[in-house]
């Protein structure tokens, strides 16, 4: 069960991702005009764009709590086995 869990988790994570992502960038207009992309903002419900990275953006910092905690063992695992003392 907590396998699937993690799966699901992640799966969220990286749709959230995406839209964060890309919601971002074309939120980003000096972003664009760097590499030459020109997009008409008048065509572009600017605020759905704003709601939806929001949301994704809030929906994405849940999930990586969540990913935290499930993951939590093998985190401290990890961290003692580097910076342990040596035998």
């Amino acid at each position: 069960m907590k396998l699937v869990t993690k799966y699901i988790v992640d799966i969220g994570l990286f749709i959230s991702f995406l839209l964060v992502t890309v919601t971002g960038v074309i939120k980003f207009k000096s972003f664009l005009a760097i590499f030459g992309v020109a997009i008409n903002y008048s065509e572009i419900p600017i605020r759905v764009l704003s709601r939806i990275h929001d949301w994704a953006g809030i929906a994405m910092a849940l999930l990586v709590l969540i990913h935290l905690i499930l993951n939590w063992d093998w985190i401290v695992c990890t961290t003692r086995n580097l910076f342990g003392k040596k035998k």
